[in-house]
């Protein structure tokens, strides 16, 4: 019997995830919010917009009508901007299944709640912990189209679920670990876009691997911080939905993050940059919200601190790299 999967986005992530379930084993329907793209995903075989020239498989199919999408999917992956999630979802929340699982993709904190994506969906369909998941790892979206071996985390309350989920989407490329640290899992993917943007931008200003060494490992200790502070286990900030993805995101040039912190640090305003790209930078929507976070958790966080700056233009990139070596010195591990 085969099993549905609705994914809500139509984005490079959604439709590189639409591979990976196919390859498990499942029938996948992709909403997209533009026809065209539905429309070419259909007759093409090819989001050509996100992933030109990877061929989907015959399982994946994509229509511009939610209800139609979300008609008998038993697993529903949530894979848009982090900030459009409510508005996304309340429109489509009557239209999931009363049983069905929500999967989020999505790597970000709301502004002005400052909630999770976990919490986001909780709120908004009013449905228990058991059936929200997240999917977090070394996951740039190219990669995994192109079918490059790659690992992540599915982390879900309920163990029983995670486990559910992990089969669902084991492929002979894609090997998933469960974990039932979902909050650990979603500050990790949220955070670490706040630290590839820094790393783009001391890249973008001409450094070398020792800097961006130094920014990657002091913000592992600023994302661990934060979230152990929350309730997460340290160990998830050491596995794949922490120190994975956050090695991953800082040093591919695939990265979104990484290249609009690039940009930065050559010098373009965040407006330039934003036009520059069709694909969302999570981190720079993110930086603020995470700020507002720790410094309601009482954390220290200034990377999060001077990326917000920068991004939001009171502060340079170069600026920002000379103040992080002024800071006072400390302990490692304070």
């Amino acid at each position: 019997m085969s099993k549905k999967v609705a994914i809500l986005g139509a984005g490079s992530w959604g439709t590189a995830f639409s591979i990976v379930l196919a390859d498990g084993g499942n029938d996948v329907t992709i909403w997209g919010r533009r026809e065209e793209v539905c429309a070419a995903i259909n007759d093409q075989h090819e989001n050509v917009d996100y992933l030109p020239g990877i061929e989907l498989p015959p399982a994946v199919s994509a229509t511009h009508d939610h209800e139609k999408a979300l008609a008998g999917a038993d697993v529903v992956v949530l894979a848009v901007p982090s900030q459009s999630l409510r508005e996304n979802l309340t429109e489509w929340a009557p239209y999931v299944g009363k049983d069905a699982v929500m999967v989020s993709l999505m790597k970000g904190v709301e502004l002005g709640t400052l909630d999770r994506m976990s919490e986001v969906i909780a709120e908004v369909t009013g449905a228990g912990p058991e059936r929200i998941a997240v999917i977090s790892g070394p996951n740039l979206a190219k990669e995994i189209a192109r079918r490059e071996p790659a690992a992540s985390v599915v982390a879900c309350a309920d163990v029983d679920v995670a486990q559910m989920l992990q089969r669902r989407v084991h492929s002979p490329a894609f090997r998933p670990y469960t974990s039932v640290d979902v909050l650990g899992c979603e500050l990790g993917g949220a955070y670490k876009n706040v630290v590839a943007l820094s790393v783009g931008m001391a890249v973008g200003l001409g450094f070398g691997d020792n800097t961006t060494a130094s920014v990657i490992t002091r913000g592992l200790a600023e994302t661990a911080r934060l979230a152990m502070k929350l309730g997460a286990n340290p160990l998830t900030l050491m596995g794949l939905a922490g120190l994975g993805d956050l090695v991953a995101t800082c040093s591919s040039p695939l990265s979104r993050n990484r290249t609009f912190g690039e940009k930065l640090g050559k010098g373009m305003t965040t407006d330039e940059v934003v036009a520059s790209t069709r694909q969302v930078a999570e981190g720079a929507k993110s930086c603020s919200s995470l700020l507002a976070l720790a410094t309601q958790s009482g954390v220290d966080a200034p990377i999060a601190h001077h990326v917000d700056a920068v991004v939001a233009g009171t502060m340079t990139a170069k600026d920002m790299m000379d103040a992080f070596i002024a800071r006072d010195t400390k302990a490692e591990t304070d």
